[in-house]
């Protein structure tokens, strides 16, 4: 699959409970909607190899979630950074775009916010595509032990450990080139801007605030497992098996819940798009071609 010579992405945003929300856009606007949700610490950027091979096919909507990318929140709209608050930030926002049917892409944070969306409106969902994207507690791998020890005792002192382990530069790149056969296929601007936007006033502690809220998406799991009970939506969890972070059972419990599901593990790490992103748009249309619609 090679993408169109001729694929026009536009870069926009659109207001939405509050916030002045950027997204990438492209495709026909009377196509099938694919909405992609993207993971710590990057933005809609992870998705801009994917977008052109599958233009022709799907209207792509790719925002930035509140405290990423180029999604602007005002200070007086005083956000608190949890997950239910991103989740409503995109289901406004979804609405203010009038999307009433999509298949979704998540990624990471991309998997609890689409999957807030899922359990508000189950109707929309048409097919979900899961990549690295957790809703099982055997998918949470070792990388998670110093996060762990943050929700267990809320002190000062763990959360810089976590701050001096992940918030920076040499951080940012581990989480790319982990569990990747050849880091030298990662290319350095992906994580050298995920990086760059980390470092804006207030941002470490956005992120330090969702690291801490992220086990409230825990709690959630159940109402996510149910929801890929009653509706068995098409779904193609596709990982890459060297993720420190989610690790491959967290793809084949899927299948536990919904016979729909096809689990398909590359050997890649957390940003599986960065080294197999060819495979994973062929294998989406190949797999759920028949669903987005």
């Amino acid at each position: 699959m090679t993408a169109s010579k001729h694929t026009n992405v536009a870069y926009k945003f659109a207001e939405a409970d509050g916030v002045r929300v950027f997204y990438r856009e492209a495709g026909a606007p009377d196509a099938p909607v694919l909405l992609l949700l993207h993971g710590f610490p990057s933005s809609s950027h992870q998705f801009r190899d994917l977008i052109p091979l599958l233009a022709d096919k799907y209207r792509i909507i790719a925002p930035d979630l509140p405290g990423f990318g180029f999604t602007d929140v005002p200070a007086e709209r005083n956000y608190v950074y949890t997950f239910d608050a991103i989740g409503k930030t995109i289901g406004d926002f979804v609405d203010v775009l009038g999307l009433k049917r999509y298949a979704m892409y998540f990624f990471d944070y991309g998997a609890p916010t689409g999957l807030r969306l899922a359990l508000a409106h189950p109707e929309r969902v048409t097919a979900i595509i899961s990549q690295n994207g957790n809703a099982y507690l055997e998918g949470l791998g070792d990388a998670w032990a110093p996060i762990r020890n943050y929700w267990a005792e809320k002190t000062a002192e763990n959360r810089q450990v976590i701050n001096d382990a992940i918030l920076h530069l040499e951080g940012t790149r581990w989480q790319y080139v982990e569990g990747v056969s050849n880091p030298d296929d990662i290319a350095p601007e992906a994580y050298f801007l995920d990086a760059l936007l980390l470092e804006r006033p207030g941002n470490k502690d956005i992120q330090l605030d969702l690291f801490y809220d992220y086990q409230n998406n825990l709690t959630l799991y159940p109402a996510f497992q149910q929801f890929f009970r009653d509706t068995k939506v098409p779904t193609l969890a596709i990982w890459g098996k060297g993720d420190p972070f989610f690790i491959p059972p967290g793809a084949e419990a899927f299948k536990r819940d919904n016979p729909n599901a096809v689990v398909e593990l590359l050997d890649t790490g957390h940003f599986a798009l960065e080294t197999h992103v060819e495979h994973i748009a062929h294998r989406i249309v190949e797999v759920l071609g028949h669903a987005i619609k």
